[in-house]
């Protein structure tokens, strides 16, 4: 028998909070092409991506 619902959204919720982890160390030493990468990632992955961008000061970088 498969996994319950809130197993999925959990399971979900925490691959998403380990991606965002990943991503925001890569964020120190990326060039300008590397920021707009990770700004399309965030956008993909996160329903809060746009308060991230803000948060990680990503707004020129998205633009």
């Amino acid at each position: 028998m498969g996994a319950s619902e809130r197993q999925r959204e959990l399971r979900r919720r925490r691959k998403r909070r380990h991606k965002l982890a990943q991503l925001k160390g890569k964020l120190a030493k990326a060039t300008q092409s590397e920021k707009l990468e990770i700004v399309r990632k965030l956008r993909e992955m996160s329903p809060g991506a746009e308060k991230l961008i803000v948060e990680w000061e990503l707004v020129e970088a998205g633009r």
